[in-house]
């Protein structure tokens, strides 16, 4: 038996002890509530504008386009929804590879008389200039592009794509939640009305994320009440889990480079060895996030094998973790024209600024030997 190696980062991140740190506190003696005109009062409200701060000062944003959220699914849904709310029904397009919680609240649009459509991509996973052209004749007036997919890890131009949404006068939304940390996030530079963040992908608490807001874009809440967070998000604010959200923000910031080199070296050296059993990796050809390997061994359930490498002590994903209940292939290797029976073979590993190279080693290791093992399974049941 293996080590237990976790290998699973872009489903979510374990706790950076600083955050953790960070977060203490407000566990304990300091519990105000930030709306409250008190001393306890004012110490939370006081962290929470300094948390606000500092996540903006992440992704080159004012403090004041920071409305903090439960997390990346809820700041998507604000976005999307609360634009819709405030415009006469239209087109909301969203590429055809973007996580559920940016395709269902588009689709649920259609029932107040929107139309919906997808942006095809191509074999590699990146828009199609020729679909989005298409779909920017239709004049949109909302668009939703990631910024690096969650289990291909392919890189959008969402700048050069939110430079022609704005021209025609549409609303461009970015999920952002695969990339904070993992390669340079600017609000300003890429153009983009509505910007979503998670904590928990950069190594901060679950249950906290923000949608950055340009000042001149008006949203409707999905959540009415005490008119917190400009009113787009009432409920008293979780004020440990913001503050441990900025923590976040500024260790992912300052340890960028750092670990983005450590873990391209360590992606490279995994589809070496990936190659060599006989794999086949997705958007290799692409630009990528540098932690991110998404593959296939054709003829081998994805699921089967993961079962086998969690039991080998090797935590990884078939796809995204919140699709994990869908029994159909991946939806993103659907869309780049992978064959549904490649795609039910796929396998996901996303790494994290803890492994090391004899996480990959025993990886590849516990990989061949759980695939010489079907393979005689097969061969004996022949």
């Amino acid at each position: 038996m293996f080590a237990p190696v976790y290998l699973d980062h872009n489903a979510t991140t374990p706790l950076d002890p600083l955050v953790r740190e960070a977060m203490l506190p407000w566990l304990g003696a300091r519990f105000g509530n930030a709306s409250s005109r008190h001393e306890y009062g004012r110490a939370a409200r006081k962290a929470i504008d300094e948390a606000r701060s500092r996540v903006a000062a992440a992704v080159n944003a004012h403090p004041t386009e920071v409305i903090f959220t439960s997390g990346g699914s809820e700041a998507n849904n604000l976005f999307i929804k609360g634009a819709a709310a405030m415009m006469k029904p239209g087109l909301v397009a969203l590429s055809a590879i973007e996580h559920p919680c940016v395709r269902e609240p588009a689709r649920q649009l259609m029932r107040s008389g929107w139309c919906c459509e997808e942006i095809a991509v191509d074999g590699s996973g990146r828009i199609d200039p020729q679909a989005f052209d298409r779909v920017l004749a239709d004049k949109p007036r909302i668009v939703s592009v990631m910024l690096a997919n969650n289990e291909t890890g392919v890189i959008q131009n969402v700048e050069v794509l939110a430079g022609a949404i704005r021209k025609r006068g549409g609303w461009m939304h970015c999920d952002a939640v695969q990339a904070l940390g993992k390669i340079p996030v600017d609000f300003r530079a890429l153009g983009v009305h509505g910007l979503t963040l998670s904590a928990h992908k950069i190594h901060g608490p679950l249950g906290v994320g923000a949608l950055i807001v340009d000042k001149r874009v008006e949203l409707a809440p999905l959540v009415a009440g005490g008119g917190q967070e400009r009113s787009l998000r009432s409920g008293t604010e979780n004020v440990m889990a913001i503050v441990g959200f900025a923590t976040a923000c500024d260790v992912a910031v300052t340890m960028r480079n750092e670990r983005s080199a450590h873990l391209a070296v360590l992606r490279d050296a995994l589809e070496r060895g990936l190659t060599a059993l006989g794999a086949r990796l997705f958007s290799a050809e692409a630009p990528r996030l540098p932690n991110t390997s998404f593959f296939a061994i054709p003829g081998v359930d994805g699921d089967t094998l993961v079962g086998r490498l969690d039991r080998a002590g090797f935590a990884v994903a078939s796809g995204s973790a919140c699709s994990s209940a869908d029994p159909e292939p991946s939806h993103t290797l659907l869309s780049m024209g992978v064959d549904p029976e490649l795609a039910r073979a796929a396998v996901r590993v996303s790494l994290g600024a803890g492994n090391t190279r004899q996480d990959v080693d025993g990886f590849l290791a516990a990989l061949g030997e759980s695939l010489a093992s079907l393979r005689t399974m097969t061969a004996v049941a022949v």
